[in-house]
């Protein structure tokens, strides 16, 4: 299991305006797409990409932006793991409670959430296999 911070993510009430507010104050720069529960999804740029969209500056992560709705009421922290299902079985034993399993991304991976044991909402992130 890796357990490295690796993504974030910043519900918003109104996406437009936020997505203003980080390029101006910070100069992110945004990119939607289509998730495959449907919904819009924001990318937050903090860095350059390689070729493999991993960030180049080392320690810099980037993140992602979405409708601040149930379950995502405040900023997700998502953590890079070997295999989500059996991370998500872990924290279902150790007292946390899976919230979204695990989901593709196809050639991006895999996603899942979780709360942990205090109620904050937290992520899972998977690497395609290569």
């Amino acid at each position: 299991m890796h357990g490295e911070v690796v993504h974030f993510e910043v519900p918003a009430k109104d996406i437009k305006r936020a997505k203003a507010f980080y390029s101006h104050v910070f100069g992110w720069k945004t990119n939607e797409s289509m998730m495959p529960s449907g919904d819009t999804y924001t990318s937050l740029m903090t860095t350059e990409m390689d070729e493999r969209m991993r960030p180049k500056s080392p320690g810099a992560i980037n993140g992602g932006m979405m409708q601040l709705r149930e379950p995502y009421t405040g900023p997700v922290v998502t953590i890079q793991v070997d295999d989500i299902t059996s991370a998500l079985k872990m924290v279902d034993a150790s007292g946390g409670k899976t919230v979204v399993k695990r989901t593709e991304m196809g050639q991006y991976g895999a996603y899942g959430y979780f709360k942990d044991t205090e109620g904050n909402l937290m992520g899972l992130f998977e690497a395609p296999k290569m």
